[in-house]
C-alpha cells in the first residue's frame, strides 16, 4: 500500500492537534477524539500531504537514531492509521 513515494495526508474528517491538557497530539473528528501515543503522534504531525514516507522515514531516523526497526515500525504504523480511515489516498 505504502511505498517510499507515497504521500500520506490526514483525511479531511479529522484534525491533529496538540493538546497540553492531555500532553499529546490528538485527532479530533465530528464524534469524538482519539488520544495518540508519542510515536503516533510523531509520524502523523509529518502527513501533510507534501512529505513522502522516505521523507517522513529519513526524519525520524535522524530524530530517532536508536530506533532500529523504526522504517518498518512507521510503515506497519501507516497501514494501520489507513485503515482506521485516519490517512486519506486522495
Amino acid at each position: 500500500m505504502f511505498d517510499p513515494h507515497t504521500i500520506p495526508r490526514i483525511d479531511r474528517q479529522f484534525r491533529l492537534q496538540w493538546e497540553d491538557t492531555q500532553n499529546s497530539y490528538v485527532l479530533l473528528y465530528p464524534e469524538g477524539m482519539v488520544k495518540l501515543n508519542g510515536g503516533a503522534g510523531e509520524i502523523l504531525s509529518r502527513c501533510d500531504g507534501k512529505k513522502t514516507v522516505q521523507d517522513i522515514t529519513s526524519e525520524l531516523q535522524q530524530q530517532f537514531p536508536e530506533a532500529e526497526t523504526i522504517a518498518q515500525d512507521i510503515l506497519n504504523f501507516l497501514t494501520e492509521a489507513y485503515d482506521n480511515g485516519w490517512l486519506s489516498d486522495e
